[in-house]
C-alpha cells in the first residue's frame, strides 16, 4: 500500500539501472551526484533479471521513501520501470520518468511477461540507431505505447559507459525538463488545496 503524504520539492532522482547494475563511471552513477538526496533501486542480484521482482523492488523504494520522486532508468529497467507503474497506486509521487535505451522486451521473455501501457505520468524515452539492445523503430514504437516523448539520440550505442555515457549534461537536461513542467501541476494543486482548506 503506497501513502501519499504531503511531500517535498524538487523530486528525488531515483535511478533504476540494468542488468549488471550500473558502474562508477556509468551515466546513472553521476547523475546521482549531480541531486542531492538521490536515491538508488537495488536489486537481490543485478545478473538475473526479473520483471516481476525487479519493479516489486522499485515499489518498495517509492513505498517507503517520501515523494515526490523522477526516476531515470536503464536498459531492463526501464521495463522494469514502467511494470511497476502499472500497480503504483500514488502516481502524484512520481513526477516523471526518464527511460534510456530501453531493453527490447523480446529479448527478455525469460524474465516476464511484460506488457506496455501508458504510464499516466510525464515521461521521456531516448533511443539510439546504433543500440543492440532494440531497434529505433522499436524504441520509438514503444515511446508511442508509453504515451513518451521521444528522444533519438543518433549513433549512441547501449547509451552506457561502453558508449562513451559518463558524466552526461543531457541526461541532467532531461530530468530537469521532467521536473520543471511537473512543478506548475503540482503547485496549482497545493494552491487548490489550501484555497479549498479556507473556504471550507
Amino acid at each position: 500500500m503506497f501513502s501519499c503524504s504531503k511531500s517535498i520539492w524538487p523530486p528525488r532522482l531515483v535511478t533504476v539501472p540494468g542488468l549488471h547494475g550500473s558502474e562508477g563511471a556509468h551515466w546513472q552513477s553521476w547523475l546521482e551526484r549531480q541531486f542531492a538526496r538521490s536515491l538508488r533501486v537495488e536489486q537481490a542480484d543485478w545478473d538475473a533479471p526479473d520483471l516481476a521482482g525487479w519493479a516489486q523492488s522499485v515499489r518498495d523504494l517509492i513505498a517507503r521513501e517520501r515523494g515526490p520522486f523522477v526516476l531515470a532508468a536503464h536498459s531492463f529497467g526501464c521495463l522494469a520501470t514502467a511494470h511497476a507503474l502499472q500497480k503504483v497506486t500514488c502516481a502524484a509521487d512520481i513526477a516523471g520518468v526518464l527511460l534510456v535505451a530501453p531493453a527490447s522486451p523480446e529479448k527478455f521473455t525469460f524474465a516476464g511477461a511484460f506488457e506496455a501501457r501508458r504510464l499516466g505520468v510525464p515521461s521521456i524515452l531516448v533511443g539510439s540507431e546504433t543500440d543492440p539492445w532494440m531497434p529505433l523503430a522499436a524504441a520509438r514504437n514503444l515511446a508511442r505505447r508509453l504515451g513518451s516523448a521521444f528522444v533519438n539520440l543518433g549513433d549512441a550505442g547501449h547509451i552506457n559507459t561502453a558508449a562513451g555515457f559518463g558524466p552526461w549534461p543531457r541526461a541532467k537536461h532531461f530530468v530537469d525538463t521532467l521536473v520543471h513542467c511537473a512543478a506548475p501541476l503540482r503547485f496549482h494543486e497545493e494552491s487548490f488545496d489550501a484555497a479549498s482548506h479556507v473556504l471550507g
